[in-house]
């Protein structure tokens, strides 16, 4: 999962109000040393990503380049013990074979592909970026997006041939920075003090027409014969399974003109895929369907009051399911000084259930208790209630604490599950536990019944199931499953100041 990064785009009208808005708080709250470059920041041009090489030729580009470069200074960010299957890998290019020395292929297993994606940060890790305005960094969920696939296919003789490849995903911004540069550019905005994270999407938008990098770390989709990667912060790019080659940006034919989600759903029977995608800015949330050929797209603005970090969408035969909990988007609250993204755990949490092609004013609303909720399982309707499954916690681990608390010292406590969860949104431990969790919603009543299936033993998240069975009553469901003592233990020591 990749993060807003993820919900932040700059442009149009949205673009002009967000510096307008952005410039005046910073004129006001940054040192004096850095107005005179806003002043002449406020009157170059935005261009987009795809032309940046246009940008770059004119005088007032490099400038701006260089004075954004002696002020901003890239550094490492170090990686703790826990964090190791975070570290970036080198890109191989090449199908590598792999010796099967344990275990058996069945020998009826079909020939074909598993292919996956994750974030691999370029140019040696996460980075944090220190300047005047102070810090800003990246989260562990950013990073570059690479795919890794393994093939099975049996020789003459029907013995199975195993071999590996990996690729980056080459978007727009990715041969910016590597083929381009080759060198880190983009500021990093998730995290960080106010000003640092206010400065580099006013910067990142001035410099490159894009508030952020397009990650596309996230998931890996087919639809209509094709296979996309995607991270909800962009649009998902079509990659070829035999090379791994990025081939084109997805927009399904110019229709889908914001971020994309990045967990569709196929809808049993139809084939269709049903979709969504956030913003900062309005509308907040828009949910499409695409029919399964990939040519048509109905859209629906749900008239959203606030900008949520929504990350998933599930559907059953006739309905669409809309998670929509305060983990929040808020540019004006971070221009007085708070986070970007910020989980509110005073806010509400409600699950709508809407028809395939529905409008807001057909949604039915259900309050929920106030949760966050990143991964669903499935959905399914049975009697007159519409059945929820999705992992469940009391509060975000994205993009970390706020209002300086060391965060380490929460995420060690969020992570130590020695004893159970309270439903206290105020508990001082536990309350990053994530369980697998049931909503029962009654269409006909509007009552809610709400139960964990999983207990605290452990931490699941990242569930999936048969996608013959998305959208219907299913026996068997399948999560990651974290040692997350063992990981708190790690980050809470490795951390610890020592005492002489």
């Amino acid at each position: 999962m990749a993060v807003p990064s993820c919900a932040l785009q700059v442009n149009g009208s949205f673009q002009t109000h967000f510096i307008s808005e952005s410039f005046n708080h910073l004129k006001t709250s940054l040192s004096s040393a850095a107005k005179p470059l806003f002043r002449e920041l406020q009157q170059l041009p935005i261009k987009k990503v795809n032309n940046v090489s246009e940008t770059m030729k004119n005088a007032s580009g490099k400038i701006l380049d260089a004075l954004i470069i002696s002020m901003f200074k890239f550094v490492d960010q170090p990686l703790l013990p826990s964090q190791k299957n975070f570290a970036p890998v080198e890109e191989i290019g090449s199908l590598v074979e792999i010796n099967c020395t344990e275990g058996e292929i069945p020998p009826d297993f079909a020939e074909g592909v598993y292919i996956r994606n994750g974030n691999n940060p370029l140019f040696g890790g996460l980075k944090s970026a220190v300047s005047i305005f102070g810090q800003s960094h990246q989260c562990w969920v950013d990073g570059e997006g690479m795919l890794h696939a393994v093939y099975f296919k049996k020789d003459q003789h029907g013995s199975w041939i195993i071999s590996y490849k990996n690729r980056y995903v080459e978007t727009e911004t990715f041969k910016l920075e590597k083929h381009i540069h080759n060198k880190p550019c983009f500021l990093p905005v998730l995290q960080g003090d106010a000003s640092a994270v206010l400065a580099a999407l006013l910067l990142n938008g001035l410099r490159f027409g894009a508030a952020n990098k397009y990650f596309s770390n996230t998931n890996v989709f087919e639809h209509s014969g094709r296979v996309y990667s995607v991270t909800e912060n962009y649009l998902p790019q079509e990659v070829d399974i035999s090379t791994l080659e990025t081939l084109s940006d997805w927009d399904v034919n110019g229709a889908w003109d914001r971020p994309f989600t990045g967990h569709p759903k196929k809808a049993p029977s139809s084939g269709e895929l049903v979709i969504m995608g956030t913003d900062a800015k309005t509308p907040y949330y828009v949910l499409g369907v695409i029919s399964a050929d990939g040519k048509k797209l109905y859209k629906a603005d749900l008239k959203f009051k606030r900008s949520v970090l929504s990350h998933d969408i599930g559907v059953t035969q006739k309905y669409n399911v809309i998670i929509d909990h305060p983990l929040t988007v808020d540019i004006q609250r971070l221009a007085m000084g708070g986070q970007l993204m910020k989980y509110e755990k005073e806010g509400y949490a409600r699950i709508g259930v809407m028809p395939r092609y529905g409008d807001a004013e057909s949604v039915k609303w259900f309050e929920v208790q106030t949760n966050c909720t990143f991964h669903i399982l499935n959905c399914f309707e049975e009697g007159n209630e519409v059945v929820v499954r999705g992992c469940r916690a009391l509060s975000s681990f994205i993009p970390g604490p706020d209002g300086g608390l060391n965060k380490y010292e929460w995420y060690s406590k969020g992570f130590n599950f020695e004893a159970p969860a309270s439903k206290d949104l105020a508990a001082e431990v536990g309350y990053l536990l994530s369980r697998l969790y049931e909503w029962r919603l009654n269409m006909v009543t509007g009552q809610v019944k709400e139960r964990n299936l999983t207990g605290t033993e452990f931490s699941m998240d990242f569930p999936f199931i048969n996608e013959q069975v998305i959208g219907l009553k299913h026996k068997y469901g399948y999560t990651q499953v974290i040692d997350s003592i063992a990981s708190s233990n790690s980050v809470y020591k490795t951390n610890q100041p020592t005492h002489r």
